[in-house]
């Protein structure tokens, strides 16, 4: 186990959802003993607690689920690599971090630590929650840093573009360095979950054994976890649904309504169906979508988050989603946008733009000039109403 900070008895840690853009933040590893006699290492490869993770706490947008973990804080220990702390250096609640509100109290003490590498050395488990965009250069830093017999869990919201079309996160972090990696999506408010608010989540593994041991280690009373097979369904609605809530966005800057949204929501929701019955290699459930990694998170992030928020103000102001990342996001990137043009070049390659009128719309209004009133038309002609 590292060294004990006495005078913090008991930090925490938050993690941001993906937004952190290269040189505004590091990431972070998070260090968690099952007791002084076998101690295990949990790592978190995430964006440190600096000013994006505050900005991200205090919006309220999505988190994973270490503070959920709290009740389990009497045995943890955390550290991360927020570069900026310096090595070895406490990141204390209201002192040190200059981010008092980045750090919710309850998941053991963060130390930080410099070196990515190190951080992640001879770790058991793995929480990688970055920026999609940038898990290629992650891995290749850490692999072989990290034993073969680790496991792993992404939090990431984003796909990926391969030779074939479609790559998920989970792949390529199961490629690049041969571990297993369950994934994690879920209706999490961050700072709900932080406040202890009643939420559920999934976990998805193509190794149930493994989903269970997550499931067991972050569970609590109020963070209920529901763990499925069906893992490729589950990190496609992560991503897809971000889309969705751009469409969403772009209604309520329209003034719709909430009949036009809930439109909205119910034909993203076909789209996010089709998409992963199409793409995804192993099975799909439509049970799946009924968890809440699909409908729940679905709803929560068309109601609420970045992406509905700034498509909103797009729809509003006709200023560009660069702009209005720079002014609402202190220059950090929405999800949704850059998904949505992965998407449509994964549908441009297939054929299939003409299937995914919402996707296509979404695209087109971030960056082809499309009139964004046109998302009405895209809604009237949608083939779910021939």
């Amino acid at each position: 186990m590292r060294t004990t900070c006495p005078d913090v008895p008991r930090a925490g840690w938050a993690v941001p959802e993906p937004g952190w853009e290269a040189g505004q933040g590091q990431a972070c590893a998070v260090v968690l003993g099952s007791g002084e006699a076998s101690p295990a290492r949990l790592s978190a490869v995430a964006p440190g607690a600096g000013r994006g993770g505050r900005d991200h706490w205090r919006r309220g947008e999505r988190a994973g689920p270490p503070p959920a973990a709290a009740g389990k804080a009497e045995q943890a220990e955390v550290g991360s690599w927020p570069g900026k702390h310096g090595p070895g250096g406490y990141v204390r609640p209201g002192h040190g971090s200059g981010a008092p509100e980045s750090v919710h109290r309850g998941l053991g003490e963060l130390v930080a630590i410099s070196n990515l590498s190190e951080a992640v050395q001879d770790a058991d488990l793995l929480v990688f929650v970055i920026p999609h965009q940038f898990i290629h250069r992650i891995c290749d830093e850490i692999t072989g840093r990290v034993p073969k017999k680790a496991l792993g869990i992404t939090l990431i919201k984003g796909i990926d573009e391969g030779p074939e079309g479609l790559k998920l996160i989970s792949d390529i972090i199961r490629e690049k360095m041969g571990i297993d990696i369950s994934v994690l999506m879920g209706a999490n408010i961050a700072n709900e979950v932080a406040a202890e608010k009643f939420c559920e989540t999934t976990i998805g593994s193509k190794v149930m054994e493994n989903g269970l041991l997550f499931k067991e280690l972050l569970q609590t009373p109020n963070f209920r976890i529901t763990v499925v097979d069906d893992a490729d369904t589950v990190e496609l609605c992560g991503a897809l649904k971000n889309i969705v809530a751009v469409g969403a966005g772009f209604c309520d800057g329209l003034r719709c309504g909430d009949n036009t949204k809930a439109a909205v929501i119910r034909l993203g929701l076909m789209e996010m169906i089709a998409f992963a019955r199409i793409f995804c290699k192993g099975q799909v459930s439509t049970a799946t979508f009924l968890e809440s990694c699909g409908v729940a998170d679905l709803i929560t992030t068309c109601y609420g988050g970045r992406n509905r928020r700034v498509a909103e103000a797009f729809a509003r102001t006709g200023k560009t989603i660069e702009e209005l990342e720079k002014e609402m996001l202190n220059g950090q990137k929405l999800q949704g946008p850059q998904t949505s043009a992965e998407v449509y070049r994964i549908l441009k390659q297939k054929g299939l733009v003409d299937k995914f009128p919402l996707f296509t719309a979404v695209y087109q209004i971030c960056y082809e000039s499309r009139p964004v009133q046109e998302m009405l038309c895209c809604l009237q002609s949608h083939p779910e109403h021939t």
